[in-house]
């Protein structure tokens, strides 16, 4: 009988896959790994000790026979890279990372390794058995872990010290950096495996479901990084953003001085706004702490993930952080919570749907002090955006709610600076006036551009001001600032 037909497990009487008969030998061994390598004697393991194994060798299509749908699925990619990552279930036997290797065409080496027990029965693993390692040329392994590894904090490094903020890495190609806004190879790399960064069998589920894992590391020497690990046409993917460790303030940050006055508002809720990259957390984290340096508060945050570490800056304060996925469920559950744990300000990561929205909004009117993110070009948008996340039927609430909740919104993007060694800040800055509340509550959004033009006095910046402001310092190029410009005619007219 051919493998691929089955075998009879003869204790349960049952007919069985072939790959489950072989896992079942797994199973009943304790083992916690089982290696299969074409042409090569097979091994089972539990931790770093080798098993006893009667097995004859495979070859290389005999492992295919066993494999069955998972070698079908997955011979495009094995083709295209030579590897594959990839969750196998079975309901008696539980869940095996499996880690598939084709180094030439009449090759095949392969890795089960135990993840999860039985559904109905007890854990059989090794406690050591996320310690066990893949030893095959498929990369790293999906081990439970808060290491980021020596071989990312070596790079990361490498990366920081030529000024990138951020990196992209895949299995196939050297890393990518990006410095002061432009892309650069990092030359002498090879591709690194992502799977090494998702930390658990968990993660590496949620991917294979169609999902992406964040995540955020300290690392020694450079501060923190956020990573996020994705699945793509290459294999495993990771776009890793560098921070500082430490909040910057406000000052080094050469933000406009009309923003420190938004951490004195009693409640209410406060939009940071941009495009992806354009500092919305780091602005949200420095007004943050100044509000702390100022008086001591409670504060709260939900991010996806951590990002700065934000400090009490006297001992009455507290500071709570909260990282979706590990410390609450989502954005929505653990805003919830917090409305029931005293806080005085709160910081929501992303406004990401409308649940979401509704109760940030809920905690601004109730006498909180509400800052969150949101992705959107300009103040006015931003304002849309969240209405048009409703049905028809809620908008006209919603807008109502807006009027009442909204105090101000930033939108911000970072521009090249005039001498080539960073970005620069440029900002937009809506303060919701009376007659601001007035337009959001009729609707008349368009008409909000006029308001941030004649609302100087009153505390609010034009973007197309701002970057005038900024080419006038030297800070910024007149090209750069007409690229960023939403109305370059405006810009013109500000910088004459």
């Amino acid at each position: 009988m051919r493998l691929r037909q089955g075998f009879r497990d003869e204790a349960a009487g049952s007919f069985m896959k072939a790959i489950d008969s072989l896992l079942n030998i797994l199973v009943q061994q304790d083992g916690t790994e089982l290696r299969l390598a074409s042409q090569r004697r097979p091994q089972m393991f539990k931790g770093d000790v080798e098993l006893p194994l009667t097995m004859p060798t495979m070859s290389a299509e005999r492992i295919r026979d066993v494999l069955d749908d998972l070698w079908t699925a997955h011979q495009g990619a094995l083709r295209q890279r030579g590897r594959a990552s990839l969750l196998y279930r079975s309901a008696e036997l539980g869940t095996f990372a499996v880690q598939l290797v084709q180094p030439e065409e009449a090759a095949l080496e392969v890795c089960f390794r135990r993840t999860t027990a039985p559904p109905d029965g007890p854990r059989t693993a090794a406690p050591d058995e996320v310690q066990a390692r893949v030893a095959t040329r498929a990369g790293a392994p999906v081990a439970d872990s808060d290491s980021p590894g020596d071989a990312l904090v070596a790079l990361v490094a490498r990366a920081a010290a030529r000024g990138a903020s951020d990196i992209h890495l895949s299995p196939q190609r050297a890393p990518i950096i990006r410095v002061n806004g432009v892309l650069a190879a990092l030359d002498g790399d090879p591709g690194f495996d992502a799977a090494a960064l998702l930390g658990s069998a968990a993660h590496l589920e949620r991917l294979h479901a169609g999902g992406s894992v964040d995540r955020a590391f300290d690392v020694p020497g450079v501060g923190r990084v956020r990573a996020n690990v994705y699945a793509s046409a290459e294999g495993f993917c990771a776009a890793v953003r560098v921070l500082r460790r430490e909040v910057p303030a406000l000052s080094e940050l050469h933000l406009p001085p009309q923003l420190e006055a938004l951490v004195e508002l009693p409640h209410g809720l406060v939009i940071a706004c941009g495009p992806t990259g354009s500092g919305k957390s780091t602005t949200l984290a420095a007004l943050i702490q100044h509000a702390l340096r100022i008086r001591p508060h409670v504060l709260v945050t939900l991010e996806d993930p951590i990002e700065y570490l934000i400090q009490p800056e006297s001992a009455p304060g507290l500071v709570r952080q909260r990282e979706v996925g590990t410390h609450v469920r989502d954005f929505a559950t653990g805003l919830r919570d917090a409305l029931r744990e005293d806080p005085d300000v709160l910081l929501i990561g992303e406004m990401r749907d409308p649940e979401t929205i509704g109760l940030a909004l809920t905690a601004a009117e109730t006498g909180h002090l509400v800052f969150a993110s949101l992705h959107s070009r300009t103040a006015p948008s931003a304002i849309e955006r969240i209405v048009d996340t409703y049905p028809p039927e809620r908008q006209r609430q919603i807008r109502v709610q807006l009027a009442d909740a909204l105090r101000a919104v930033i939108a911000q993007r970072l521009v090249p600076s005039a001498d080539g060694r960073g970005r620069v800040p440029a900002v937009e800055l809506l303060r919701v006036t009376y007659a601001v509340a007035n337009l959001i509550r009729d609707g008349r959004t368009a008409q909000i551009v006029s308001a941030l033009q004649a609302g100087g006095s009153e505390g609010m910046l034009v973007l197309e001001r701002h970057l005038a402001e900024l080419v006038r310092a030297n800070r910024i190029r007149r090209e750069v600032a007409l690229a960023a410009a939403n109305d370059p005619a405006a810009l013109a007219d500000y910088l004459r």
